[in-house]
């Protein structure tokens, strides 16, 4: 378990964040139009993977839209921002702030993603939800850099995150 902090006070997630060099485990994501994505959706691809509690509160929106303005920029690479809200929010964010250079995916159904990569709150008021995360995989969906952000109500390193591919 990671040990992080909503306003100072101490939270436990459900595990650990895959080790770098590790490859990557498979996923199965709900998409804004509900079509399931997996990481084979991905083949060849470089990802970002923002990883947040809900599109609703101020910091993750603040990570999307740092996200969606740094991608356009990217070569080879997708970022995908990954929450346990449902699909409708996530497409209804998106629209109502232009949000067109990043992928909304959703772990709502059953949360298997947020258990597999270690990273869902397992106490507090946040219970059941993702930790702000920044998992970047290469082409072949190795695991390049991770940033479990100690803080929830923090913003990632967006630059070290993204410079990982310089």
């Amino acid at each position: 378990m990671a040990e992080i902090t909503l306003h100072g006070n101490a939270t436990q997630t459900s595990g650990e964040l895959p080790s770098k060099d590790s490859n990557a485990s498979d996923f199965t994501l709900k998409a804004t139009d509900l079509s399931e994505k997996s990481l084979n959706d991905y083949s060849g691809s470089r990802l970002v993977l923002n990883i947040f509690p809900s599109v609703d509160t101020g910091v993750c929106a603040a990570s999307v839209r740092k996200f969606n303005e740094k991608a356009a920029q990217l070569d080879n690479t997708k970022v995908l921002c990954i929450s346990r809200d449902l699909p409708f929010a996530q497409k209804r964010f998106c629209a109502a702030e232009g949000i067109e250079n990043v992928e909304m995916l959703s772990d709502y159904v059953d949360g298997s993603f947020g258990k597999e990569f270690g990273l869902t709150i397992s106490d507090g008021p946040m219970k059941g939800l993702h930790s702000r995360c920044v998992v970047v995989l290469d082409e072949n969906h190795k695991v390049v850099y991770t940033e479990q952000v100690p803080e929830i109500t923090d913003e990632p390193n967006y630059d070290t995150a993204l410079n990982t591919f310089s």
